[in-house]
């Protein structure tokens, strides 16, 4: 067991039992008060422990690491240390918070100088995501689009079940959570049109997913194995892959994603890494026909993370609208991340990979809303008494995730965003 993990540990700062932050997480971030500018802080209940102030302090000194890490605009320099230094650090951080640790808690001045309420800070990116590739990994979602636009009989193209689907994206359109997104503009065409005409995307929707963040790279030529893909993962974030399902249903014959996903993604701003997520680990879905060998692992490698998604209308209020969980995925990540670099592609401090929407077996766990109501035939119901096919502008779509076990809950906040109306 990572020591960090041990659900026999408690810490000195009072944590609600329904916190995504208790001291077996300690996730990872970036942030910025009126009176610090940014820099590394780990989340603890309420609070933020500012990583800047606690290196000033000498406090990780037994650690072969320059101080000044914890005092960048992003992660990208941190994680670049490798997963020895990342638990490590997160090692020392929990003993510094456990209730039987007085080097902090001892000192009323530097609790105050090292604490920092959440709600007082500004979350900000916490990595520079120099490549961004979304995946098609959920065959519960696949099988849905490929029922509603293909024969339902044969839903899942032929390569499905031979290769973790995906694409390139655009990575400098990547947001974090609080950060409004405008409805694009782009090119549709109606089925009774002969011709595309150009305007704002009239249907809008998320795409519930999860996405992994590298932290350790490769040179042109070399490939990871699903066994040795762990050592290259950091952690893990909440994403919302957000989908102009008009634009793209128009453009993406014959090379795939284009400007209907370009316009905006949004993630949560702490950055659970891999090590907290242990406890999370089950066996994924039987993979039938078997991998290809270099696709091929041991151990678990899915998660039990359950996931939520609920819709906020303009002073409204928010509405649950689908329940998942990241342990349906077909493919895992440590296949996803073999796959993508056996073609000898370099892989990168901060790279992004998203799983692809999210979705399960039943109605009320699909993870778009083009599942959810059918292509819109079925729309639902909100708490207002309004009804939504698509996301509307003013809504606020909001993500929320965690893992439970024992009593210990490890969550990641919330990826919350707003929909503006077109430019």
């Amino acid at each position: 067991m990572v020591k960090a993990n041990d659900p026999s540990l408690h810490s000195w700062i009072e944590i609600a039992p329904e916190s995504d932050f208790p001291i077996q997480n300690l996730p990872f971030g970036i942030f910025r008060t009126t009176t610090r500018d940014p820099r590394v802080g780990v989340a603890i209940g309420e609070y933020i422990l500012d990583l800047c102030v606690v290196a000033q302090h000498n406090l990780f000194e037994l650690i072969d690491i320059d101080p000044t890490i914890f005092h960048r605009p992003y992660l990208n320099d941190f994680i670049s240390l490798g997963k020895p230094v990342w638990r490590a650090v997160r090692n020392r951080v929990s003993h510094l918070l456990r209730n039987d640790n007085e080097e902090i808690s001892g000192n009323s001045d530097l609790i105050r100088e090292c604490l920092v309420l959440q709600s007082d800070a500004e979350m900000l990116m916490p990595v520079k995501v120099p490549n961004y590739t979304d995946f098609y990994s959920s065959i519960e979602h696949a099988t849905n689009v490929g029922t509603m636009f293909r024969d339902p009989k044969n839903a899942l193209l032929p390569n499905w079940k031979h290769i973790p689907i995906g694409y390139h994206g655009r990575a400098s359109s990547i947001v974090v959570s609080g950060t409004p997104v405008h409805r694009p503009n782009g090119q549709t065409k109606a089925a009774d049109a002969d011709a595309p005409t150009f305007g704002p995307s009239r249907l809008l929707d998320f795409e519930l997913e999860v996405a992994f963040i590298t932290g350790k790279e490769t040179q042109l030529g070399e490939s990871i194995t699903p066994d040795d893909a762990t050592d290259y993962i950091f952690g893990v974030v909440l994403f919302n892959d957000w989908s102009a399902r008009d634009m793209q249903t128009w453009e993406y014959v014959p090379l795939g994603p284009f400007l209907a996903k370009s316009f905006g993604s949004s993630i949560s701003p702490w950055v659970v890494t891999l090590d907290a997520l242990e406890p999370f680990k089950v066996k994924g879905p039987v993979q039938d026909p078997k991998p290809l060998p270099y696709l091929e692992y041991s151990g678990n490698h899915n998660y039990d993370i359950k996931l939520e998604v609920l819709i906020k209308p303009e002073s409204g209020e928010e509405n649950s609208i689908c329940r998942s969980n990241y342990k349906y995925m077909y493919w895992n990540m440590n296949q996803q991340l073999t796959h993508q670099s056996s073609n000898g592609c370099n892989i990168q401090v901060g790279d992004m990979y998203a799983s692809g929407t999210i979705s399960g077996s039943e109605k009320d766990s699909y993870g778009s809303m083009l599942e959810l109501t059918w292509r819109g035939t079925n729309p639902i119901k909100l708490s207002d008494g309004t009804e939504r096919k698509f996301i509307n502008d003013f809504d606020e779509v909001i993500m929320r995730g965690y893992g439970e076990r024992n009593g210990i809950r490890i969550g990641f906040g919330e990826v919350r965003s707003q929909v503006l109306p077109a430019l």
